[in-house]
């Protein structure tokens, strides 16, 4: 066996090749949409994203047979060639529109929010109030009232919530009489279109103008089947025969319940929720505080309606774009808005995220500090803890230092490979290849291109081989972790992991949602779900605290398992895990850059070494496993007997380490 993983690791499969975003954001040519495919090939890259972008002419409708026609002779050529395709499910992003085709013949099938309209009604009355108030809110013939509420305010402007009243509505009219003298307010809280937009495919459809895509709402099932009337099923009409072996999932990108650019102060919602919120146990009476961001007090009712809102995302979008994927023998694949939305990635073949703006980078700390650090361990263990044998990263957007998104430098390009790697990420979607970098408007849109029109292109055959051995090594292997953070579906402590990653402490984030299901089981302490197991668990949210299924957990602590609730000194932290845990390495000093993953594939451990600094790491190494040990080089393609347990690795590079037993 350990002789046909080295073939496979030295000449991997094109099954875990770079698959990028494509940019079709141009004129387009079969000629040269050939020759790029073909270039792509020499270049070691076996697939692509047909990603339709901002900058094709305005001639070539999104979906049209035009469009189509092209999409089809890539697809034919890609089959050719033994090169695989992922279709993207939108005419530029976020997800959900169709480039508008969605609103087009049905404009109620835009986003819809829900704003407030306050009316100040102080009673001035000394002794018997005698006031009346008659309200008839100015509103739309779109818009509905969802509901009115009077509230007594404090002298501190915060709502004394013995003095909340619903209100009736006869007409759009309200009359209200206050209870007492005081600070009244009488709160209308209207449905109403969020106008938000996404960005399209043509010249003057991106951010703020003027025809940019209205936003489909994400929340209405039926706005949603429409979109995958128009999307899915005109691919499908088009692209059956390749479905399941040429094209092998379809992108979804980032879907936005209110769209970008929507109207300040507006917040998601949709025709007819008000019974659905309240069914999930929320409270009419406290909708003034969704509104109330800086009040810590409330947070937990803000908190209730953004699960809520998930949970009916979940159900009108997420699930059955799902479904139809499955049921057309692909996979649905990309990732959610936000970098920590893990309990949405269960809806996903090939779980995801993306990394952008440079919110991730070897600078200032920026690997290990902030929720967006969090998003590489997002998927993969998401992956890990469904059964998914991949994971995926859009990687690279905007990704230069300084803003200056063309200085991004293949050195760059290593490190963010490398610390998608040692978190286990091992699908890779570049972005992005240009089709063309003609005129300022393509040349600066995203950039920088990772591919073609750069000046490493021509020794892209070194990255994408990389990319296949780092893929190869982190996919069918079973990650080692002993430790689990658990999360919310929707949080995802990065303050905790930051020692954790220091020390060379492998976790794994696990949700409180999957801990509480079945697919948890404890047995001798541990927690084990598919082909995990942890024995220590960290809790950092109090929140979970307050709302875990807590005689699960006495099972698990019973047991013989080990619990760690708000750690607040990493010292400390850390040396209690260290004397409660497992620990298959150990080295000689303090490697705060070191990160480390260790796996086992085919019964063979192996740990991958990564250096995130910008120094040389030397350290010794002990390792608690017995068998021949050899240094795998995924850079070089090498590999080489280790005789000394002296581990050296230059800045910004990764070693893998082979310990075979058998």
């Amino acid at each position: 066996m350990i002789d046909i993983m080295k073939k496979e690791f030295i000449n991997p499969s094109p099954e875990f090749s770079p698959i990028p975003f494509w940019f079709w954001n141009d004129e387009l040519c079969e000629n040269e949409i050939e020759r790029q495919i073909l270039d792509f090939k020499r270049k070691g890259v076996d697939g692509f994203v047909i990603h339709p972008r901002i900058g094709l002419p305005k001639k070539i409708q999104y979906l049209s047979d035009e469009f189509m026609s092209f999409v089809a002779f890539a697809v034919k050529l890609a089959s050719k060639n033994e090169m695989k395709v992922v279709l993207y499910d939108e005419g530029m992003y976020p997800s959900g529109s169709a480039n508008g085709l969605v609103v087009k013949d049905n404009p109620k099938f835009a986003s819809r929010g829900l704003k407030k309209i306050e009316f100040p009604c102080d009673c001035t009355c000394e002794n018997n109030c005698t006031c009346k108030f008659s309200i008839r809110p100015e509103i739309l013939d779109d818009e509905n009232i969802v509901s009115a509420l009077a509230i007594k305010y404090n002298i501190d402007n915060k709502i004394e919530s013995e003095f909340i009243a619903k209100l009736e509505v006869l007409d759009n009219e309200i009359t209200f009489i206050p209870q007492d003298a005081g600070i009244w307010k009488v709160i209308i809280f209207v449905d109403c279109y969020t106008h938000g937009t996404i960005r399209g495919i043509h010249f003057g459809e991106d951010d703020g103008e003027p025809k940019a895509p209205p936003s489909g709402d994400l929340l209405n099932p039926k706005a949603m089947q429409k979109f995958i009337n128009i999307t899915h099923e005109r691919y499908f009409s088009v692209l059956k025969e390749y479905f399941g072996n040429t094209i092998i999932a379809m992108f979804t990108d980032e879907p936005s319940m209110s769209g970008r650019c929507a109207d300040s102060g507006v917040l998601p919602w949709t025709t007819d929720f008000l019974n659905y919120y309240l069914a999930e146990g929320n409270l009419e009476v406290d909708l003034p505080l969704l509104w109330d961001d800086n009040d810590v007090e409330t947070q937990p009712v803000r908190d209730k309606y953004w699960q809520t809102l998930n949970k009916k995302l979940a159900e009108t979008y997420y699930e059955p774009i799902s479904m139809w994927c499955e049921a057309h023998g692909i996979a649905l694949t990309g990732h959610p808005e936000k970098s920590d939305d893990i309990g949405f990635l269960k809806y996903f073949h090939i779980p995801g995220q993306d990394i952008v703006w440079r919110w991730v980078a070897p600078e200032d700390g920026k690997g290990l500090i902030g929720v967006h650090t969090t998003m590489a361990k997002c998927s993969s263990d998401a992956a890990r803890h469904s059964g998914r044998r991949r994971n995926s990263n859009e990687c690279f957007g905007c990704c230069g230092p300084n803003g200056d998104h063309w200085a991004f430098s293949e050195d760059d390009m290593k490190w963010y490979l490398d610390w998608l790697f040692v978190r286990g990420v091992n699908f890779l979607y570049p972005h992005a290849f240009f089709y063309s970098i003609q005129g300022d408007k393509r040349y600066g849109e995203r950039p920088p291109d990772v591919g073609p029109h750069n000046k490493w292109w021509p020794h892209y055959n070194v990255i994408s081989d990389y990319i296949k051995r780092m893929s190869w090594l982190m996919t069918d292997s079973i990650n080692q972790a002993d430790i689990a953070i658990l999360c919310e579906d929707d949080h995802l402590p990065w303050k905790v992991a930051k020692p954790l990653f220091e020390n060379q402490l492998e976790f794994n984030y696990l949700q409180r949602s999957l801990f509480e299901t079945n697919a948890c089981s404890i047995d001798d302490g541990k927690i084990k779900i598919a082909n995990q197991e942890y024995s220590l668990v960290i809790i950092e949210d109090e929140k979970i605290l307050t709302t875990i299924e807590n005689e699960k957990l006495q099972t698990f602590i019973s047991s013989g398992g080990v619990v760690i609730e708000n750690p607040l000194d990493n010292d400390v932290l850390i040396s209690e895990i260290r004397g409660k845990t497992r620990h298959s390495i150990s080295f000689s000093k303090c490697c705060p850059d070191l990160r480390i993953s260790y796996v086992k594939k085919n019964n063979i451990d192996f740990f991958l070494f990564v250096n995130e600094g910008d120094d040389q790491i030397n350290t010794e190494f002990t390792v608690s496993l017995t068998g021949k040990m050899e240094i795998w080089d995924a850079w070089k393609g090498t590999i080489q007997p280790i005789s000394q347990s002296i581990l050296r690795i230059d800045r910004r590079s990764s070693l893998i380490l082979c310990v075979n037993s058998q």
